[in-house]
Order: structure tokens, then C-alpha cells, then sequence
């Protein structure tokens, strides 16, 4: 028997940005090895957890992750997935999280894993714009 999916943050921008990735095609949730995972058919595109009162995002973003690493909630992700331009943010949850940026990092990690025929349904791809 699988375990309870872990929480989700009850913030309304974590319960947002679900929402959002789970709106691209053929994007589902999954919970492997007790995370919390957004996939594109059988590939993670994002993890989301809650960690210690931060919100926790992991996503693959190989053309961006060398901007986002400057930025000090942003780390290479653990188990090597780092060197394969995987980025983890943490984020506190007191208060509004960068939606609009955490947007465009699923949005580039999502296109970074989908087919391209699945990536040629979606419009122009969301750009970060930066600390707010």
C-alpha cells in the first residue's frame, strides 16, 4: 500500500502554482518516494513540498538555472540532479511567494521534459522577470 501523498502548503500561491502545472497538457500528480511530484506523461517536470515553514520547489531548468543559482533561495538540487540543471528554491511561507516567477520556472522546467509535440500545443514561453 502507497503512503498518503505528503502535504501540499495550505498557502493560496503553493495551492496556485499546483494548479498551474497541473493545466499543461498531459501533466498529472504523482507522489514517488514520498514526494510530491508534477509529471509530463511518465517524466517529473517539478517537485513541491513543504519544509520547515518554506516552501520547497525543485524543477529542470538547463537554460536558466545558471541566473536562478545566483539568487539565495536557490541551490543545486540534491541526488546529482544538480548537474543536470535541476534547481531547488526555498521560499518562506509568511507571506506572498513570486508567483509570477515560480510561474515561468514550471512553465521553462515543463518544456524542458515535455515532447516537442506537446510543447508546440503550448503559446510563448513565460519569462522570469525577476525579484519583485
Amino acid at each position: 500500500m502507497r503512503p498518503p501523498p505528503p502535504p501540499l502548503p495550505e498557502h493560496p500561491d503553493a495551492l496556485a502554482l499546483r494548479e498551474f502545472a497541473l493545466g499543461y497538457p498531459d501533466a498529472w500528480e504523482d507522489f514517488p518516494w514520498e514526494h510530491r511530484a508534477m509529471k509530463v506523461r511518465k517524466k517529473v517536470f517539478c517537485f513541491f513540498a513543504e519544509f520547515e515553514d518554506r516552501f520547497r520547489i525543485s524543477m529542470k531548468l538547463p537554460e536558466s538555472a545558471p541566473f536562478l543559482l545566483t539568487e539565495p533561495f536557490a541551490r543545486p538540487t540534491p541526488y546529482n540532479l544538480g548537474k543536470s540543471g535541476w534547481v531547488t528554491c526555498e521560499l518562506p511561507l509568511d507571506g506572498p511567494l513570486p508567483l509570477a516567477r515560480m510561474k515561468a520556472w514550471v512553465d521553462g522546467s515543463y518544456r524542458a521534459v515535455a515532447l516537442k509535440g506537446l510543447i508546440k500545443t503550448l503559446g510563448a514561453p513565460l519569462t522570469d522577470p525577476g525579484p519583485e
